[in-house]
């Protein structure tokens, strides 16, 4: 099974004035295709830059990122925007949908970025909000919409152009029980019916324990989560 992402010797750090403050330290990670992976940390200990950098969307300060054999971070800015576009989806715990558009339109947006035609965008969109369940909600704006809908929204969004792999910062952070177990049994089911590598960053361990593999983020480095919540064993999921 191949490598999605691979990430080298990944250091990130700030310098103002004479204080040097690092976040990431020779962080090493790959994770293959199809598979879904929990990341779990402390606030503050470097997800998001974490995400950032996976993500294309800032640089680090050396180390190497790659997607699909890519090095993603030698690329142009242009380059990389466009490769982020074709490649990578972003979910994000508040689902930054835009409100004057309606579902189907954000859904959409990704391919008309990268040059569909409108007719054929919306087409896609329309395909994908049903896979995740909202075939009626088409025509509705995000504020007709509750919150586990808008998530679906945004998974809709991420994985419209069938990216490679879907980078997701608190998924299920803001949504009530019911809700997050929908999300949760949503994202297996894309998973496993498209083959898309998640990375999902949480502060839920019981939503990590059900993932295919679980990491900690301390210190700058990623190390195996070895205790995860009992009734997660005890459910056997």
């Amino acid at each position: 099974m191949s490598n999605v992402l691979s990430c080298h010797q990944l250091n990130k750090f700030y310098q103002q004035g004479d204080v040097k403050t690092s976040v990431l330290v020779d962080l090493n990670l790959t994770v293959k295709q199809g598979e879904i992976l929990a990341i779990v940390g402390s606030s503050g200990c470097g997800k998001s830059t974490f995400l950032h950098l996976a993500g294309a969307l800032d640089k680090p300060t050396s180390g190497e990122v790659t997607i699909n054999g890519v090095d993603i971070h030698q690329l142009s800015d242009k380059k990389r925007a466009q490769f982020r576009n074709q490649h990578i989806g972003f979910i994000y715990q508040f689902h930054h949908l835009m409100m004057e558009f309606s579902a189907e339109e954000n859904v959409a947006m990704p391919l008309l970025i990268r040059g569909d035609k409108p007719k054929q965008a919306l087409a896609q969109a329309q395909t994908m909000l049903a896979q995740v369940g909202l075939s009626h909600r088409l025509k509705h704006r995000p504020s007709a919409l509750s919150g586990g809908e808008r998530q679906r929204v945004a998974i809709a969004r991420a994985l419209v152009t069938k990216p490679s792999l879907v980078l997701a910062d608190e998924p299920t952070g803001n949504l009530d029980f019911d809700s997050a177990e929908q999300i949760y049994q949503l994202l297996r089911e894309l998973n496993q019916s498209i083959k898309t590598s998640f990375v999902i960053v949480t502060h839920d361990l019981v939503l990590a324990a059900r993932l295919d593999r679980q990491l900690t983020l301390d210190h700058g480095n990623l190390t195996p989560l070895l205790n995860t919540p009992k009734e997660c064993a005890d459910a056997n999921v």
